[in-house]
């Protein structure tokens, strides 16, 4: 027999792990809202255009992060499409500009002709014929150049299409024959309908309606499985055109029978609102025609409001023509005048010529009291609509023959500048050449000057040297010549005088005979200082081999002499000077005059110590002052310091300096001496 109690803590354990299993699901499921899902969901037609906007917004959050590679790149032109399916122009046209930038930055030539596409589409949104047209004749340039005749070909058609819309039917006709003509022996079956559809079209309006069926009928033939499932509906458009040349031939029953196919097919609202907008507004003009009264308004009104919510308004215009003539029809004046000059404003504000004209015709019919007027204004208008016709075919052919002279020009400046830098890598070769003689002859003068300088400068110290050599062998005849005076002279005058004062002694005069003594006494006494005198004078107290140490100190006087500072100096006895170098001696001595001079200029010190001392096998000489001090880092080194540097080099000495803001200065120059 089981226990109870065992058998509800089964459950409870079972019902806590189900538990945690659906929360861990739930995760799982949350970590899939990823880039995939919000394209999908941004692509979703079923959902409003602000929804589709925000999920538009999540996928570029997850996109812009990315690499700048091609994968990215076609993501980006993924945000463009959508953008443009809810006809969000601003983020279109900055996704767009943002996929040249870094398809120019990787020099993808592919993506940059798709961008000059998507432009190309951009303008053509925006009713700007001559810039679209321009994009996209950019775009086939690139293919052409890429060799991709797909994309070549495909180019070519949207450009026919532009041109048929412009009433360019030469034109159009022309490209499309040149699409089916790079796409000869292959299986682009989208390519194949577009062209044959456009000829139908432009045959149409040439009012070659033989023709414009066949076409028609082939487009309809070339239709496969891969372009029927798409969401272009090939079908319903082709039996839109049909119906329509049926319509201008009159034959209303056919015509309402293609457009009513046209409709049944599945998923044309959801796939292409303005196609069903289209297919509704021509079934409710031909049942108009056929005197049909159910439901005509109301078609009318559907196709109106679905075309005002895409903001088409070349449909718009269309439907309230249609409109007009309708309630014109059945007698009501006002509306049909309404609905008149609505469209005729409407067209006015477009520039859409055509348009105007129809209206215009309208009006003249429905206001007979008017009809000078608008017969009048129609001739205008009409005058206008075949120059602007004729200009913008002209604007066409100009831009491919410009586009073509620039490509001529890029590719002969192309030319031109591998020419110039050829002939400037040859002529840069050159001045290098001639520069590194010139630099060496240079560095050789240099080298030439700095040993004629040393030269120049031992010469200059051996001259002081012998100059204070003689000056010191001068001052030591004199001081001997002195001696000799004083020791054979004077001294030997005043002995004479103490023998005879001291002969006096003999005098019994008990005063004269104590002055006598003290007189002797002090003769004694002048005539030791006067040998110590002698002795001194006759001595050398310092053996100034060289007199380096000399030289020195009478730089040292004049610092004290000229400058405010105070001047500490230490210069290390046993330092045998007669043994360092004569070249080390002038470099030494260049550098106290140039670290002084420093010190005195930029440094604004009170005190200035210099101590020379040896140790051990170096000689170290320290400079330092308590002045302004300056940033080692970031001061640039002038004359002054370099030659500090350069002098130190020169005696193969180790430069230190250490300084700070605020903080003086200290140059210390160790010296290897054997």
């Amino acid at each position: 027999m089981k226990h109870p109690f065992y058998t509800t803590l089964f459950f409870i354990f079972l019902f806590f792990g189900c538990t945690q299993k659906n929360t861990l699901n739930k995760i799982a499921l949350n970590s899939k809202d990823s880039l995939s899902k919000y394209l999908s969901t941004a692509n979703n037609f079923d959902l409003p255009s602000e929804q589709r906007d925000k999920n538009i917004k999540k996928a570029l959050q997850i996109i812009t992060p990315q690499e700048n590679d091609s994968l990215h790149r076609v993501n980006l032109f993924k945000i463009a499409n959508r953008y443009y399916n809810i006809a969000n122009w601003k983020e279109y046209i900055k996704t767009v500009q943002l996929i040249l930038e870094k398809s120019e930055l990787t020099q993808d030539s592919f993506s940059m002709a798709k961008g000059n596409n998507y432009l190309g589409d951009y303008y053509d949104s925006l009713g700007i014929p001559d810039s679209s047209f321009l994009y996209y004749n950019k775009a086939e340039k690139m293919y052409f150049e890429l060799n991709d005749n797909y994309n070549l070909a495909k180019t070519i058609i949207i450009k026919a299409n532009l041109q048929f819309n412009q009433s360019d039917l030469l034109g159009s006709e022309k490209a499309t024959y040149k699409a089916l003509k790079i796409i000869k022996d292959t299986q682009q079956s989208d390519i194949l309908y577009d062209a044959y559809n456009l000829l139908g079209l432009i045959y149409n309006e040439l009012e070659d309606y033989n023709n414009a069926m066949g076409f028609h009928n082939k487009a309809l033939a070339s239709i496969d499985d891969e372009l029927m499932d798409s969401f272009y509906q090939p079908k319903a458009t082709s039996y839109n055109n049909i119906g329509y040349l049926l319509l201008k031939k009159q034959d209303f029953n056919r015509a309402k029978r293609y457009f009513q196919k046209g409709l049944d097919q599945k998923n044309v609202f959801k796939d292409k609102p303005s196609l069903y907008a289209m297919l509704l507004n021509n079934l409710a003009y031909s049942k108009f025609k056929l005197n049909e009264k159910k439901g005509v308004e109301d078609l009318f009104f559907r196709s109106l409001k679905i075309r005002d919510s895409l903001q088409l308004t070349t449909g718009i215009i269309a439907i309230k023509i249609n409109l007009s003539e309708y309630f014109n029809s059945k007698n009501k004046s006002l509306k049909a005048s309404q609905f008149a000059k609505q469209a005729l404003e409407l067209s006015q504000k477009t520039n859409n010529y055509r348009n105007v004209l129809n209206s215009l015709k309208l009006l003249s019919i429905i206001e007979p009291q008017n009809a000078a007027v608008y017969g009048k204004e129609y001739m205008q208008v009409s005058e206008k609509l075949q120059k602007s016709e004729r200009k913008m075919g002209n604007k066409f052919t100009r831009i491919e023959y410009e586009t073509e002279e620039i490509k001529n020009e890029n590719t002969d400046l192309v030319q031109q500048n591998r020419n110039l830098v050829y002939i400037f890598s040859c002529l840069a070769m050159l001045s290098l050449f001639f520069f590194v003689i010139r630099t060496q002859k240079a560095k050789n003068r240099e080298l030439l000057f700095k040993q004629h300088q040393q030269m120049a400068n031992e010469e200059i110290y051996n001259l002081m040297i012998t100059q204070q050599n003689t000056i010191e062998i001068n001052r030591i005849k004199e001081k001997k010549r002195v001696a000799r005076e004083l020791h054979d002279g004077v001294l030997g005058r005043m002995f004479g005088v103490r023998i005879n004062l001291d002969s006096l002694n003999k005098i019994t005069d008990k005063n004269a005979v104590e002055k006598r003594t003290n007189y002797l006494i002090e003769l004694k006494n002048i005539e030791q200082d006067i040998r110590e005198i002698s002795h001194d004078l006759n001595r050398e107290k310092s053996e100034l081999i060289n007199n380096f140490v000399a030289i020195v100190d009478n730089l040292f006087e004049d610092q004290k002499k000229t400058y405010k500072s105070k001047l500490i100096s230490s210069i290390d006895p046993a330092i045998k000077w007669e043994l360092v170098s004569n070249s080390l001696k002038i470099n030494f001595y260049r550098i106290l005059q140039e670290a002084l001079q420093n010190s005195n200029k930029y440094a604004n010190a009170n005190t200035i110590k210099i101590e020379l001392r040896k140790e051990e096998d170096h000689l170290i000489l320290k400079i330092s002052d308590d002045g302004v001090g300056f940033n080692i880092k970031t001061t640039k080194r002038g004359i002054g310091l370099q030659n500090i540097l350069f002098r130190a080099k020169e005696c193969d000495s180790i430069f230190d300096i250490q300084s700070s803001k605020k903080g003086g200065t200290i140059i210390t120059v160790t010296t290897p001496i054997e």
